[in-house]
């Protein structure tokens, strides 16, 4: 199955089309066979079975799959045999899941000063790939992961959770994402691929001479659902709203992943699109994934994926509702290179409630976004964009096509705005004052107006621009 794809994306484009004009004829069973592996199918098929399971069969199906991993790592693994050794543990000593704690966290720092160590003895080089992370916030992360699988078992957890708004595997996409349109120089912005029944448009293009185009085309495809970064997404809404266009009636949820949602942002899209916009949450590291349910928009954290710590700044676990903790997580899907008690360097709300949809995973009221995503007031203090920006309302949003804030210097933040006709002072007095008033005027506030905010490699566009490295207080 690999190879077939591998030869589909690399073919020309007028080849790629031919391939899946005949692929789209076949019955639905025979693209699954062709499209999706055994791996694939089986565990969508676990997933579907498993999502109902109680807590106690849940953490009972956890501690066996953790335990499998840590006889794996101790045994393959060198970067953990030495861990285990020098606090005279073995695998056999994991009994429960608090069990794991006795084990210390995986930092970037730790993978990068050992990263051929913490590659599993057992997997040969063809079986590895080399992937990095996106590095929005840093330095992207390199590491390696199993070829022969992840893909198709990450395609089966995120299918499992759309399936919750809707989605079919036969259902179209169009997608907003880091994609680069290789014919957007001749003037064509989207791009298809038939043999994943998805359209790609350009992130990089969407302007208000050439949205109209983008508009056209889609209502033209008629997709059923919508996908991609949030920040890419509201740009569409944004120009569809302003300029009173209609929705598309056959969109039946937007599919937003790989950036934080902000309320704003989730408000705009679904007054837009008159539909259900659903976020997910995970990494590029495959440790943790977590996604809203049909019924709220709590974020359920997928227990088959892996292990989920919500630790406090004082170390320990939290466990009150509405704590704040960074996201310390133990994936079970990469053996190559297993990921065990790694710091995300995201922050998580801890909710204590049990959703009503009946699944009993864990839950996270919401994602405060990454540690670098916090502004650091004159006092010391971290402010979260929820609380500085999102949380509160500005009448001036109406009047901002977009925004960004910078932060190079401690208690000071750059706040750069792409204005429409109708800003005016009033707005931006209103925006000061309010930061003023969360922050106890710990922060001062300098406004720039720009013409437009540059988005990143992959296309995103950043809200938070944080130059200073911000740490959590809890150490090991």
């Amino acid at each position: 199955m690999r190879v077939k794809k591998t030869v589909y994306n690399s073919s020309p484009g007028l080849l790629r089309r031919a391939i899946g004009h005949v692929y789209s004829k076949m019955p639905i069973r025979m693209q699954y066979q062709i499209r999706y592996g055994k791996v694939f199918r089986n565990t969508y098929a676990f997933l579907q079975r498993s999502q109902y399971w109680s807590r106690e069969r849940l953490e009972k199906y956890q501690l066996l799959q953790l335990r499998r991993l840590l006889y794996h790592a101790y045994e393959n693994v060198p970067y953990y045999r030495s861990v285990f050794d020098e606090r005279r543990l073995s695998p056999d000593g994991v009994k429960t899941l608090d069990d794991l704690r006795k084990l210390p966290c995986l930092t970037r720092e730790i993978i990068r000063d050992n990263l051929e160590n913490l590659v599993a003895r057992n997997y040969s080089e063809s079986e590895l790939r080399f992937t990095t992370t996106g590095g929005s916030t840093g330095v992207p992360l390199g590491f390696y992961r199993d070829e022969r699988v992840w893909a198709e078992k990450e395609t089966a957890f995120i299918t499992s959770m759309w399936h919750r708004v809707g989605y079919k595997l036969e259902d179209k996409r169009v997608v907003f994402r880091g994609y680069v349109v290789r014919s957007a120089e001749k003037g064509k912005f989207w791009e298809y691929d038939l043999l994943n029944n998805q359209v790609f448009f350009s992130s990089y293009h969407m302007t208000d001479k050439n949205l109209p185009r983008y508009i056209e085309e889609i209502r033209r495809i008629k997709p059923d659902f919508i996908h991609g970064y949030p920040s890419v997404i509201a740009i569409l809404a944004r120009f569809m709203k302003e300029n009173s266009i209609e929705p598309f009636p056959s969109v039946k949820a937007v599919l937003c992943g790989s950036e934080n949602i902000y309320q704003p942002q989730r408000d705009l899209l679904e007054e837009v699109f008159k539909c259900r916009a659903f976020s997910w949450y995970g990494h590029t590291e495959q440790a943790v994934l977590a996604g809203e349910c049909e019924c709220s928009a709590y974020y359920h954290i997928s227990p088959q994926y892996g292990i989920t710590e919500l630790i406090g700044k004082d170390g320990e676990v939290v466990i009150d509702e509405d704590e704040v903790g960074e996201v310390v997580a133990t994936g079970f899907i990469n053996y190559a290179m297993p990921f065990i008690r790694y710091k995300t360097m995201d922050l998580g709300v801890h909710s204590n409630q049990r959703c009503e949809c009946g699944r009993e995973y864990p839950l996270l009221k919401r994602v405060e976004g990454r540690l670098q995503d916090l502004i650091v007031t004159k006092d010391g203090r971290l402010i979260s964009l929820t609380a500085l920006i999102f949380g509160q309302h500005f009448h001036a949003f109406s009047r901002i096509k977009d925004m960004q804030i910078e932060q190079e210097r401690k208690g000071e933040i750059m706040v750069r705005i792409v204005k429409v006709r109708r800003y005016s002072d009033k707005d931006e007095k209103e925006i000061f004052q309010k930061i003023q008033k969360i922050t106890d005027n710990q922060l001062y506030v300098q406004f720039e107006y720009v013409d437009e905010i540059p988005r990143t490699k992959m296309g995103k566009r950043l809200f938070l621009i944080q130059k200073l490295q911000i740490e959590w207080m809890y150490t090991e």
